[in-house]
């Protein structure tokens, strides 16, 4: 077995239903027993081991969650099954609950035949040398020798989701200074039914709000209704139009497993990707202004008009590597050299905040959007008009072409290369980490290779009027013969 195969960034992600599967009943159980062994190698003494396992939705989570714990119990002295659970949630155990690692299952809004593991440990989530050690560690385990179990292991069940409930409802009665803070407020939560739906039940309702508008609650593995993705034009579609039609106050939406979300406005009106980072740093940067300018981090592909939002506002913008862990890893590693980097957020809707861990938590980013649009309704303003002095562009396109062959990798260096051939015509962009941005056309073309995929993703932007079509031209006769690309 090859579990590398599995690796995607910082998790684990496989197919797990089907003839294909990769994602095995074996490969589950290795990669479990594999995170103790990690665990305990960083802990401060090896007297005990304390670990966490929950799921989302999917239809998989009963036999790979067997299948985990049994790899659990070979080294751990407890071993607490939490159930339906989001990402967030999973962490927290290890905040609240005193828990030495914690396994979240899921593969965030992949399709349904697919699985994953997502690992933390007191320090959040795990880093992609931290991944490489555990799957080194799996796949040279052999279960009989290197585990001898002198004594048992006790499986807990627990339903650890409704601590994170009460810290999510403190959190909320604590900014707002009122046990029913959200009493005449009507919020539609659409879960696409994934893990996220008790943030309606468990959280909002108890607090006052009137949820009678949430749809797709209900957790179903076969996604029936949209993909749980807040960046799906179908999943923001379908939770903008109810808003509109119940006339709700606001509408949030989350991703399988509670990580990411996005907002609707009364109006229907989305707030994701830029508007998303664009609101979220408007108001992180007013609640940290005191202090040395807030730097807010985020991947290679956000907008110019966010940039120039976010320095306006005092802030001061670093776009990094795609990948949310990446983010959050500057990010945290900006913090520890005496820096003020209070958010990190990607254009895909995962947002970590200082203040909360640097986890990245689509539930608790909801919770600090809706309680700042309370406060504001009581000064007579919507959400929106922290936002107003955004920039939007007037174009866009985004793409991912496929890179074909055995030297995928290869393939896409050499368009990489060919595009710095062209940035010597126009102008690239200094601040890039990763890829390229080349100016021009009244916009810029962005390229860099997929994170997870053999994949060149593309996005362009332009204020010109059919400007985006003209750098899509020039970008297509510099790609043009370059073998193992696929246009």
């Amino acid at each position: 077995m090859n579990i590398k195969d599995l690796k995607s960034g910082t998790d684990i992600r496989g197919i797990a239903i089907g003839e294909c599967a990769n994602l095995t009943i074996d490969a589950a159980k290795r990669l479990a027993a594999a995170f103790t062994v990690f665990v305990l190698n960083k802990k401060d003494n090896n007297k005990s081991l304390r670990i966490s396992i929950g799921h989302d939705s999917r239809l998989s989570a009963d036999n790979i969650s067997e299948a985990a714990i049994e790899g659990l119990m070979l080294n751990s002295d407890e071993v607490y099954f939490c159930g339906l659970s989001s990402t967030p949630a999973m962490f927290m155990t290890t905040v609240l609950n005193g828990c030495d690692g914690a396994i979240m299952l899921t593969a965030s809004h992949h399709p349904k035949n697919r699985n994953g593991f997502k690992f933390f440990t007191k320090d959040g989530g795990i880093s992609k040398a931290d991944l490489d050690q555990i799957v080194e560690i799996a796949e040279k385990l052999v279960f009989a020798r290197d585990f001898i179990v002198s004594k048992s292991c006790m499986v807990v069940k627990k339903d650890f989701l409704e601590d994170y409930c009460a810290f999510m409802r403190d959190y909320f009665i604590g900014e707002l200074r009122h046990n029913e803070p959200l009493k005449g407020y009507k919020i539609a939560v659409d879960a696409g039914n994934g893990a996220a739906g008790f943030y309606a039940t468990r959280i909002l309702g108890p607090l006052g709000a009137d949820i009678s508008s949430s749809q797709f609650l209900k957790p179903d593995g076969n996604f029936p209704n949209h993909v749980p993705n807040p960046e799906d034009k179908d999943a923001i579609e379908s939770i903008s139009k109810r808003v509109v039609d119940t006339k709700s106050d606001l509408g949030i939406i989350f991703d399988t497993d509670g990580d990411r979300s996005a907002i609707v406005l009364k109006n229907g009106k989305e707030i994701n990707r830029n508007r998303l980072i664009a609101l979220a740093a408007a108001i992180i940067i007013e609640e940290n202004k005191e202090k040395q300018a807030p730097i807010i981090v985020t991947d290679s592909i956000t907008s110019e008009g966010l940039k120039d939002f976010i320095s306006k506002l005092g802030g001061i913008h670093i776009r990094y590597k795609r990948g949310y862990q990446n983010v959050i890893g500057y990010a945290k590693k900006l913090h520890s050299e005496g820096n003020n980097a209070p958010l990190a957020i990607e254009t895909s809707g995962h947002a970590a905040l200082k203040e909360n861990f640097y986890l990245d938590d689509g539930a608790y980013l909801a919770a600090k959007l809706l309680i700042k649009a309370i406060k504001l309704k009581r000064e007579g303003k919507d959400l929106d008009y922290l936002i107003k002095d955004l920039k939007e562009p007037k174009e866009e396109k985004i793409f991912r072409l496929d890179l074909v062959g055995q030297d995928w990798k290869k393939t896409g260096d050499n368009v990489l290369k060919a595009l710095e051939k062209l940035g010597h015509k126009y102008k690239v962009a200094e601040d890039s980490f990763e890829g390229i941005r080349i100016y021009l056309e009244g916009g810029f073309l962005q390229a860099r290779m997929s994170v997870h995929d053999p994949v060149l993703a593309i996005n362009i932007e332009s204020d010109n009027e059919g400007g985006a079509e003209k750098i899509e031209k020039i970008l297509f006769q510099v790609l043009h013969g370059i073998e193992g690309l696929i246009i």
